[in-house]
């Protein structure tokens, strides 16, 4: 495979700049341009619920990589410059002023927008979502001690919000219509774990669904809770419910789409000539996307080896994790895939770990405060390790012994 000319990079995230990266570190040695929406240097968005929420990070502490990385690289950074179109078939994309651009190769890493709360109101402006440093800088000013804040959705952004309004002396109402949230991911025993944790920290926790949402007076909004069973009063209101993957630069291209833009190995996309990574990708014969740091860095990685025509690396079990009220989850693998489990440490403890195992192999496991913990089960699950359950559970034995097997 002959190696482009120039590849066009569509998007500023994790996915984006991991594709820049691995491309370069393969050797490759031809034009490639990043083109982004947002004005500025290319940012890491986790922190934004959190130090940043915090006042504790600025804009350039969270950034992907230096200016003089990009100079460095050679790569070419077009921030505030939307793509319009993709043209694989003419070899070029098509910019917001109507420029047509060449590109041998085009990477999609559109990324997602932050779903609205599907109800009359939920798409006022004043129900705020938190995806893009602008969102997270209006956020901030109104986290004033005593302000009424209500986050719909309990996830990983919502619950990681709500931690940081109450710390910052908000009250706090989280509504959720699912009693347990991420339960499917983590396992029971640390959902739960970690949704007690919301009360324990002076959050009001309610579960329950939203049915409207009102905003009768400048500077109040009413959630209308489900059934009609009661209204929260908010000076804010934060909804975290997930993305939606931007989907529409393939879809107008003719791309497959299916919740995501549909890659096969290498990220590559329906045409030969685009791949897909990051939030907007998902994997042919997967049911979901992977919506985790380390899943678009690996995605960025495959992408500059399909585009190159080098071997895949193997990517090992999905990993993430989730700071909340001075804790972190971590968690490898999914927890659903599981037929058992083995716990290691006191869960009153407040820090310990769940194992998933399928037969006698690991698949999954979840943890609170215990990162030694994950180290070493990622290790177990990547390499298919037969393991015994008590011995996981035995705080006496280390986890690295049964990797000697």
């Amino acid at each position: 495979m002959s190696s482009p000319r120039r590849v066009a990079v569509v998007g500023a995230g994790l996915a984006a700049v991991s594709t820049c990266d691995a491309l370069r570190a393969q050797g490759y040695d031809g034009e490639l341009v990043l083109y982004c929406d947002e004005r500025g240097l290319p940012y890491d968005r986790p922190p934004l619920s959190k130090d940043v929420l915090l006042g504790k990070s600025g804009r350039d502490d969270i950034l992907l990589r230096p200016e003089q990385w990009y100079e460095g690289q050679r790569v070419g950074l077009r921030d505030g410059t939307p793509v319009r179109a993709i043209r694989p078939r003419e070899s070029g994309i098509e910019l917001a002023d109507g420029s047509v651009v060449g590109a041998d190769r085009v990477v999609l890493a559109t990324g997602g927008t932050p779903r609205t709360l599907p109800v009359p109101g939920g798409d006022d402006p004043a129900v705020r979502v938190l995806r893009t440093w602008e969102d997270a800088e209006r956020l901030r000013e109104r986290l004033l001690p005593d302000a009424r804040v209500t986050v719909v959705g309990a996830g990983l952004i919502g619950a990681e919000t709500a931690a940081v309004a109450v710390a910052l002396g908000c009250r706090v109402t989280l509504v959720d219509p699912v009693p347990v949230p991420l339960a499917a991911v983590v396992g029971e025993g640390v959902a739960r774990a970690l949704h007690s944790r919301h009360t324990a920290e002076g959050i009001e926790v309610i579960t329950s669904g939203v049915e409207r949402v009102e905003r009768p007076a400048a500077g109040e909004v009413l959630v209308h809770l489900a059934g009609g069973s009661r209204v929260v009063a908010a000076d804010t209101v934060v909804v975290g419910i997930g993305i939606r993957p931007a989907t529409g630069l393939a879809e107008a291209a003719g791309l497959r789409v299916d919740n995501g833009v549909v890659v096969h190995a290498g990220q590559r996309t329906s045409h030969p000539n685009v791949f897909a990574v990051g939030d907007v990708a998902r994997l042919d014969g997967h049911r979901v996307r992977h919506e985790h740091w380390e899943a678009a860095q690996q995605g960025g990685e495959a992408a500059a080896s399909g585009i190159l025509g080098r071997p895949l690396q193997q990517a090992g079990a999905p990993w993430f994790w989730s700071d909340r009220h001075g804790s972190r989850l971590e968690a490898v693998g999914t927890m659903a895939d599981a037929e058992r489990t083995a716990v290691r440490g006191a869960p009153d403890s407040g820090a310990f770990t769940v194992f998933g195992l399928r037969g006698d192999r690991l698949v999954a496991a979840a943890a609170i405060d215990r990162a030694r913990d994950i180290k070493a089960a990622r290790r177990l699950v990547d390499r298919g390790v037969a393991v015994d359950p008590a011995r996981l559970a035995d705080e006496g034995v280390d986890l690295r012994t049964l990797l000697k097997r």
